[in-house]
This record gives C-alpha cells, sequence and structure tokens, in this order.
C-alpha cells in the first residue's frame, strides 16, 4: 500500500498555490474531495499514484509530482534461461475437474510414468514426414491459429492452453521430419503459438510463466531462422513491466525493440509500448512522439505473408486505442474517454475481451472525470464479458475502477453496480 508521504504533500502545496489554486478548485479538477487533498498535503494520508497523475497534469508538474509516488515493489521476474529447443520435454496434466497443469522438464530428468500412464505412443525418432504431409500440417496448423485467436476473445485462458500447448508441441517435433524449407515455416509458426501462449498465460497473472513462453517463441523462431521474435519478446516484457507501474523499465525495454534491423511492425508496437511507459512517467511530450513514431512504422509495415500478424489482430487503429490508454495515464481522464469512445466504435462486438479490456478503462476514464453516471452506464455491460475471459491484466483497472466509484458510494447507480464489481474485481484468474 502507498505510504503517507510529505515530501510528496509539501511539492503539491507549493504547486497548488503557485498555480494560484485553492484546494477547492484542485478538487473540482482532479475529482477528489478537498478533505483528501488537504489530508495528502499534510502527509496524512498517502497519494494514490492515479491522483499523482490527475494533479501533476492539473498543476503541468511534467512528471515531478508522479516520480514522487514510489513504484510498489513488485519482485520483478527474472529474464527466463534460454534453452535449446530439443533440450526439454514438456508434460502436461489435464484433470477433469478442468485444471490443467504444464511443466518442461530437461530430457535427463524425464522418467517413465509406469502405471500412471494409460497411453503413449511415439513417431519414431527415423521417421520422416512426406512434403505433402508437412505442408498439410502447416495449412491446417495456420487455420487453427486463427480459430484459437478468435476464441481467445470470449472465452478464458484455461479452456485454450492445453490445446494451444500441445499444437505448438507438435509443430516443434514434426519440425525434425521434414525436409529444411517445411521446418523453417513449421518453427515460425510453433513460435507464433508460443508467443500466443505467453500472451494467455500472462492474462492467468502468472508473469514468470508468460515469460518463460515467450523465450520459447523466440528459441523456436531463431531455431527457424527468424531472429527478429526476439525484439518482440522484448516489447512482450515490458508489458509486463507496464502492468508494475515501472515506466522505466517499460522504456527501457521498448526502445531496446526499435532496432533498425527489426521489421517495421515490431518496431512500431515497440514505439507504442515505450508511449505508454512515457504515458506512466508523466512525460506528455516523449509519449506524443513516440506514438507519431509508431504511426508511421505501422504505416508501412511489410508484409508477413502467410505467417500469422504479431499483436492484436483486433484493433483497427491500435496506435488510436493506445493514444487513448495513454491519456488516462497522462492524467487527462476526459481526453482520454472521448478517444477510446472513438476507438471502440471501431473494435467487432465479437472481439469481447478487446471490447473488455479498453472498455474497463474507458469506464475508468469517466468515472476519474467525475462522470458517475457515464461510467456506470459504460461499466456495467461488461461485466458478464470480465466474467468469461478472466483476465488478470483487466482485473486491474477493474479494481481502479471499484476505487474510484467507491468514493461515490452513495450514488444510486455505483450502489447497483457495487456488489457484482467488487465480486469481479477479486476474480481469481489462474
Amino acid at each position: 500500500m502507498p505510504q503517507p508521504s510529505s515530501e510528496f504533500g509539501e511539492e503539491l502545496r507549493e504547486r497548488r498555490l503557485g498555480a494560484g489554486l485553492s484546494l477547492t478548485a484542485l478538487s473540482a479538477v482532479v475529482h477528489y474531495s478537498k478533505a483528501q487533498l488537504s489530508k495528502v498535503e499534510r502527509g496524512i494520508k498517502a497519494p494514490s499514484r492515479d491522483l499523482a497523475r490527475l494533479c501533476d497534469a492539473a498543476l503541468h508538474a511534467g512528471g515531478e509530482l508522479i516520480g514522487l509516488v514510489a513504484t510498489p515493489a513488485t519482485g520483478r521476474s527474472k529474464e527466463p534461461a534460454r534453452y535449446g529447443i530439443d533440450e526439454e520435454e514438456w508434460v502436461m496434466r489435464l484433470s477433469p475437474g478442468g485444471s490443467s497443469w504444464f511443466q518442461p522438464v530437461g530430457r535427463r530428468e524425464v522418467v517413465s510414468a509406469g502405471a500412471a500412464s494409460l497411453v503413449s505412443w511415439g513417431t519414431g525418432s527415423q521417421g520422416r514426414v512426406s512434403t505433402t504431409g508437412g505442408v498439410g500440417m502447416l495449412d491446417a496448423s495456420r487455420s487453427l491459429f486463427t480459430y484459437y485467436r478468435r476464441l481467445g476473445q470470449s472465452v478464458e485462458p484455461g479452456f485454450l492452453l492445453p490445446g494451444l500447448i500441445a499444437q505448438t508441441h507438435t509443430l516443434r517435433e514434426l519440425s525434425a521430419h521434414v525436409d529444411p524449407r517445411t521446418r523453417q515455416e513449421l518453427l515460425a509458426l510453433g513460435s507464433r503459438y508460443a508467443e500466443y501462449v505467453g500472451w494467455l498465460v500472462q492474462e492467468t497473472g502468472d508473469e514468470q510463466a508468460a515469460l518463460w513462453w515467450t523465450q520459447r517463441a523466440v528459441d523456436l523462431a531463431a531455431a527457424g531462422g527468424d531472429r527478429a521474435l526476439a525484439g518482440y519478446a522484448l516489447v512482450r516484457r515490458a508489458l509486463v513491466t507496464l502492468y508494475q507501474d515501472d515506466a522505466e523499465q517499460t522504456v527501457a525495454l521498448a526502445r531496446q525493440a526499435q532496432s533498425g534491423m527489426l521489421p517495421p511492425r515490431i518496431r512500431g508496437l515497440a514505439a507504442q509500448r515505450e508511449a505508454q511507459g512515457h504515458a506512466l512517467a508523466g512525460d506528455f511530450d516523449a509519449c506524443l512522439r513516440a506514438l507519431d513514431r509508431a504511426r508511421t512504422l505501422l504505416a508501412r509495415q511489410e508484409s508477413e505473408g502467410d505467417a500469422p500478424v504479431i499483436g492484436s489482430m483486433h484493433l483497427p487503429d491500435s496506435v488510436g486505442m493506445i493514444t487513448g490508454w495513454c491519456l488516462f495515464d497522462l492524467g487527462q481522464p476526459r481526453q482520454a474517454a472521448e478517444e477510446l469512445d472513438r476507438q471502440l466504435a471501431l473494435v467487432s462486438p465479437d472481439a469481447v475481451r478487446t471490447q473488455v479490456r479498453y472498455g474497463v478503462r474507458r469506464a475508468l476514464a469517466y468515472a476519474s472525470h467525475g462522470e458517475i453516471d457515464q461510467a456506470c452506464t459504460l461499466a456495467a455491460p461488461l461485466l458478464d464479458g470480465v466474467a468469461a475471459v478472466r483476465s488478470a491484466t483487466v482485473t486491474i483497472d477493474l479494481r481502479r475502477l471499484a476505487r474510484v466509484l467507491a468514493r461515490h458510494s452513495g450514488h444510486a447507480l455505483v450502489r447497483r453496480l457495487e456488489p457484482r464489481l467488487a465480486v469481479l474485481s477479486r476474480l481469481p484468474v489462474s
């Protein structure tokens, strides 16, 4: 929990007085009560990062106030060790109750399953697959991947992960039994499967496992001759640090992924992530520069042939949507809400996960601007989707929304929404 800070309170008071604002006037701008602001200024009450962002923007502090609110300790995950694609076995257990378990182990550690094994099979280490068979598996797996990504928009990760992991394993193993060209394509597709597994695992709240899968994606791609995915892995790692509220690390990782040797799409996605990091830090100008760079890069992205698109396939204008996301973190909730209004109108209603992710943030933006009726009206129809997709990252914003609305507990719509919002904001997603 944030701790009371006399340094923040003193700086806030000095800047407020310098701007010629009374506590009442500042309260009207940031939509926090005068009493709460007074306690923060006197060092009695801890400032939240959301309050710091709003005050920073209102007083044109350029990130100085945000910087005085310590980022909570996150126990940042270590970078996963790198292995060759043939150095481990994957073991998975499926339970009739719906729970699943996955564990990679070194091949030297593998032991016989004995009597517990009901069925086992193999392909034969010397077996070869015909060109027709390899290409057929490749085409089928590409189509299947598209369906999996569509399903991922409307169901929770636990339903998809076993099949995705099994398919990744199949592509990895089959690559050893085909001609070199087909092997390269199988490994490249396997890398995209592994990257998507990493994203879904992050949605369950397991950041360490998410990074492990992202590294497996890099290993598979490199084995197939594609080293560009290592750049996108930095973008994915930056997403983890973004949700840890670590602006500095988010920007650093995103900048590493903007090497001129990487494809324009990866560099464009990295520039978007950099913008989000700058927004966390309250650096408005740097954020806008990164967004402009992202739009330029994504406008000239090169064709990837038959390969699945890297990054989201459900955002018609990803830079516009990220702009709305950033405006909220920059302490401009009204502008954020307006931009997210425009962008969400472009997203397919079938893309439930995307609608929920950005829809909750839009409701949060309206609530933070004091438009409680609109926030509740927008949030209410999202809650079924929240329950369906069970997203750890969405839950972070849902909790923030619950905290903002709790300041208006006497409001009729808030009272109606609070019970279910409280349940879903505690929703276990792993």
